[in-house]
């Protein structure tokens, strides 16, 4: 037995036959003491409904009614993982609530209510989406924080700091939308099948206020023509989303001969605002 008094999740999988695929995305995380770092990692969760994405058998979602989240609403879009994923709901009577569903389609708000955290080891086939998701929903969002796996090298643009080779459009969505930081990585010898990379996980907390202020649909739009020739100047990459870039530049104190990546987050806010209003 493991300490939650539930079996060990090798033998849940051999049970159930819950091979990992790679169609899903799926890695399993066996260790425990790993998972339960994550989990401690989004405290507290007394009080609050955890959202979970993926959990295959269940290794997160074990620690995370261990380390005591009142309700936990585990998504699963694998219908082989539900037996096991049921056999644990039995064990925490009234604290799991498990929905086959996809995540990428999935309506949280219905089934959400008061705090909300979601915490992931996300399908990393479907992690960047389901991020950009959450963070282009209407706001201030319905969850407080995002505690989540995601390949090292995503979690690593998330957090990059301008003039880095990691910057770009996701660092910056994420980090105007909210404060985001690397907690650490997980070996990938963690993991069965051991992925070919390493993990980390990320916490990213809201902003009530996202400054400045712009429509966030013309600020993904900004940064998609800035980094999509992100070795081209500003005023070469841009000049399709203004009839005088050079100018607007110009007025906003931004030099036009800039590259993207040597732009803060709040300069592409600004350019967003100055094409685009303030509409959230």
């Amino acid at each position: 037995m493991s300490d939650d008094g539930l079996p060990p999740l090798r033998e849940v999988i051999a049970r159930h036959g819950l091979d990992a695929r790679k169609s899903l995305g799926q890695n399993f995380l066996f260790d425990l003491n790993l998972t339960r770092r994550i989990a401690r990692s989004a405290a507290p969760l007394a009080a609050a409904t955890v959202v979970e994405i993926g959990p295959g058998p269940g290794g997160l979602t074990r620690a995370l009614l261990l380390e005591g989240a009142k309700r936990v609403v585990a998504v699963e879009k694998d219908a082989r993982a539900l037996p096991a994923l049921a056999e644990i709901a039995a064990h925490y009577p009234g604290r799991l609530t498990v929905i086959e569903a996809d995540a990428l389609r999935f309506d949280w708000q219905v089934h959400i209510e008061g705090d909300a955290k979601i915490v992931a080891n996300l399908p990393y086939n479907i992690a960047t989406p389901l991020l950009t998701g959450w963070l282009t929903s209407p706001w201030p969002p319905w969850f407080s924080s995002l505690t989540l796996m995601f390949q090292k090298e995503v979690a690593e643009r998330i957090v990059a700091a301008p003039r880095s080779e990691a910057y770009g459009r996701l660092s910056i969505i994420s980090q105007w939308c909210a404060h985001a930081r690397k907690l650490f990585d997980i070996d990938r010898r963690a993991f069965s099948p051991p992925p070919k990379i390493t993990s980390s996980v990320v916490q990213l907390t809201p902003k009530l206020l996202r400054e400045p202020s712009c429509d966030i649909a013309v600020l993904e739009k900004v940064t998609a023509a800035a980094f999509g020739q992100r070795r081209k100047m500003l005023r070469s990459s841009l000049k399709g989303l203004h009839p005088d870039m050079a100018n607007l530049l110009a007025k906003l104190g931004i030099d036009a001969n800039l590259r993207a990546e040597q732009l803060a987050v709040g300069d592409f806010a600004r350019i967003a605002q100055a094409l685009g209003g303030t509409a959230e």
